[in-house]
């Protein structure tokens, strides 16, 4: 029998297409390839836990108790940037490889990191929102802005730190960044600005933009005394991680007006859970969809399936993220 490659998708609100089109054609006739529905990981039948390779879209929570009950599996693959959904050091005591797909959405979220910038620094939907009532008052001038005068800061310049460093440099920001884990001179390959802290980004910059992984270091980096020391008329943006920023300080900060704005595409515990929550003012809420559009969905399935036909075949796996060496054998 060909082995088999399971793509994990979330019954609740499913992403990807039943037939696996994108997968199927790479695959071919190295595997079989099933989609399966599943609300958690409780649902994961014998089938699942018998496939060779797990492509997994988000949503899905996989922890040590399943992956030890993995008897053939080689490759367990986020269907993202993100891993943290799955318990890489579980998989790697057992030799078997997490791998992500590290760059398939880099400009999408980059753009859609700055829309929100914009759509916060000029105001658009109160404005839309006005201008449809037949007003014309223009009563939100006092939060209007003009980029070039004002700091834009960036919290992890990985990929997608980066390339929105370069859209906003491009737009006439002063663009500054705050990374521990990068080399000495990154800043003068690009032309922006490295702080040395947190707490000094946080308190010169008037646009704030979160790219870093959630991870132990990172969750609720930024929470209530870190929101009381940025400017009271700056604005957030966070198109990366819901659980970095701590939702109830965020929420409070923009309910007693010490923060302008914030534009956020992914939320703690997400999404948002009460009507009192959505109608917190100067709150701009996407659905986790920066990473989306046509392109990347696509470009995004064709990596995660070039890595599952690597594993059913024994051959290096690309984009291993929990320290398995690429040509690992997992242990059964």
């Amino acid at each position: 029998m060909k082995p088999l490659v399971a793509i994990i998708d979330w019954a609740r609100q499913p992403v990807g297409d039943p037939a696996a089109s994108i997968e199927s054609g790479i695959l071919g006739d190295a595997a079989v390839v099933k989609t399966f529905l599943c609300d958690t990981e409780a649902d994961f039948t014998g089938e699942i836990l018998n496939a060779q390779a797990l492509i997994i879209w988000h949503n899905i929570q996989v922890t040590a108790p399943t992956i030890a009950r993995l008897t053939s599996c080689r490759a367990l693959i986020r269907n993202g940037v993100g891993f943290d959904s799955v318990d890489g050091a579980a998989a790697a005591q057992r030799g078997l490889a997490l791998c992500n797909v590290p760059d398939y959405g880099t400009e999408e979220v980059a753009d859609h990191a700055l829309a929100l910038t914009l759509a916060l620094c000029r105001q658009l939907f109160p404005l839309d929102a006005e201008a449809k009532r037949l007003g014309w008052s223009i009563a939100v001038e006092p939060r209007l802005r003009r980029l070039r005068e004002l700091t834009f800061g960036i919290i992890g310049l990985g990929r997608i730190g980066t390339a929105t460093a370069l859209r906003a440099k491009a737009l006439g920001f002063q663009v500054c960044f705050y990374d521990p884990h990068l080399p000495n001179g990154v800043h003068k390959a690009i032309g922006i600005t490295r702080v040395a802290g947190l707490d000094e980004l946080l308190r010169r910059s008037d646009v704030v933009s979160v790219h870093c992984p959630l991870n132990a270091e990172t969750h609720h980096l930024i929470g209530e005394r870190e929101l009381a020391l940025m400017k009271p008329d700056a604005f957030v943006v966070n198109t990366a991680r819901g659980a970095i920023i701590q939702k109830t300080a965020i929420l409070e900060a923009l309910r007693h007006g010490r923060l302008a704005g914030a534009g956020l595409d992914v939320v703690e515990d997400e999404p948002l859970r009460t009507a009192e929550e959505a109608a917190t003012p100067n709150l701009i809420v996407t659905c986790h969809a920066a990473f989306c559009s046509v392109e990347s969905k696509r470009e995004m399935r064709a990596t995660s399936a070039r890595i599952a036909r690597a594993a059913v075949l024994g051959e290096p796996l690309d984009n291993i993220v929990n320290g398995v060496p690429r040509t690992a054998r997992p242990a059964n």
